[in-house]
């Protein structure tokens, strides 16, 4: 049986959880004063340091879901997450409309990816 590790435990969560050779991350929100562009961008740069402490990256990831507070900004949630995203290594994606945990909140990520 693999071992499960948690990294950066609260009392709700773990910003990590790696089992065996998959990665898990807790949703990933941006900044609530930031537009859905900046919001995205802080998504993916929180993203982008959790999957390198826990020894993956970008070109690893396996299955994303996105929740967006409007379907209004999903062209421009689009255009930061085309630009991410390497080529020839776009995950299993799911996108769809949510009210998120507070107001400001414009995006929440949540990534499965492989060690």
């Amino acid at each position: 049986m693999a071992d499960i590790t948690r990294m950066h435990t609260g009392v709700r969560s773990s910003k990590i959880v790696i089992h065996g050779d998959t990665i898990y991350l807790t949703g990933q929100v941006g900044n609530p004063e930031e537009d859905i562009t900046e919001q995205t961008r802080t998504c993916l740069r929180k993203i982008d340091e959790l999957l390198a402490e826990a020894g993956s990256d970008k070109t690893r990831i396996l299955q994303t879901t996105i929740w967006l507070a409007d379907m209004a900004d999903f062209a421009a949630l689009n255009e930061v997450w085309n630009a991410w995203v390497p080529e020839g290594h776009a995950p299993a994606r799911a996108c769809g409309e949510a009210k998120l945990a507070r107001p400001q909140l414009k995006v929440e990520f949540i990534v499965t990816a492989a060690r």
